[in-house]
């Protein structure tokens, strides 16, 4: 599944989109922009790479990033809701994880990062593990994981 396919479907359904990224540091908002009118479905692209910038900017709360981490199921969830509020798309998506090679610990190897999708009143909060070795692999496998999880999204539900 690619970014043509869901650059004509988010066109053709009229959705709109926004992200907020953090491990992946812009590559997916790249990803929906380089295509010739993608400013008909996309709305906003947030770096918050720093715990501050998720703070200041999401609004996350900072006892989220206290007692889970930047790197949770919980801060991004919180990144994903904070977002739909900002932005106001159909679909806001959340991306915070370890690409390495460095910032990993027992508990949160290289390589795991959460995606939030937030479409009307669906949401998911979803852990993966990409067993890629290299930084840019494990963005890459994050932005493809994400393009074809918001592809299922569209075909599933109705428009809201």
């Amino acid at each position: 599944m690619s970014i043509q396919l869901l650059h004509k479907k988010l066109i053709k359904k009229k959705l709109t989109i926004s992200v907020a990224e953090s491990c992946t540091g812009g590559l997916l908002a790249h990803n929906l922009t380089k295509l010739a009118n993608s400013s008909k479905y996309f709305q906003m692209g947030l770096t918050t790479y720093s715990n501050q910038a998720k703070i200041k900017i999401l609004k996350v709360n900072k006892n989220i990033i206290r007692k889970y981490g930047a790197v949770s199921a919980e801060c991004c969830n919180a990144m994903v809701k904070n977002l739909s509020k900002i932005s106001k798309s159909k679909i806001n998506v959340s991306i915070t994880g370890i690409a390495g090679p460095g910032g990993a610990s027992k508990n949160k190897p290289v390589g795991l990062v959460y995606i939030g999708i937030n479409k009307g009143k669906k949401l998911i909060i979803k852990e993966n593990i990409f067993k890629a070795k290299k930084r840019y692999s494990i963005q890459s496998l994050t932005v493809k994981k994400v393009i074809k999880t918001i592809l299922k999204i569209i075909w599933l539900i109705k428009i809201c």
